[in-house]
């Protein structure tokens, strides 16, 4: 598919996906989090694989009381994959923020894949992975 496949305005509104994820984890929102994710989407981090929402909740509710506590997230796209009139391939550069930190540390940075797909007017992950962006070692 190419770009024309969605509009300019469709582009940015999935473009800006990661910014809403950003917003929940600021405010440790597990459950906002998890919103921002369809109803069976998919969230695998390096060890980690929770399906559906609720799982995704209960997984970020954990996160934030324990090793995310404190912690922020930044995301930027660096590509945008048109798929179809509803899905979206997104790839973004990013990774957690320790307090006091305004870049990310090179062995924390990562390369996230973001399946979105349009439901009811709102893009919402259906998919979400990253991988250390640097090889360690």
């Amino acid at each position: 598919m190419t770009s024309q496949t969605l509009t300019e305005q469709d582009q940015a509104a999935a473009a800006a996906v990661p910014a809403r994820i950003i917003e929940a984890w600021s405010h440790n929102d597990a459950e906002a989090f998890a919103k921002i994710f369809t109803e069976d989407g998919t969230m695998i981090l390096p060890g980690v694989f929770r399906q559906g929402r609720e799982e995704i909740s209960t997984f970020m509710g954990q996160a934030f009381a324990t090793f995310l506590k404190g912690t922020r997230v930044t995301g930027a796209p660096i590509a945008i994959k048109p798929l179809g009139a509803d899905t979206v391939l997104l790839i973004t550069a990013g990774g957690v923020l320790h307090p006091g930190e305004k870049e990310v540390a090179a062995e924390r940075a990562i390369r996230a894949s973001w399946l979105l797909a349009r439901q009811d007017g709102e893009w919402l992950l259906t998919a979400y992975q990253n991988s250390p962006a640097n090889q360690a070692g």
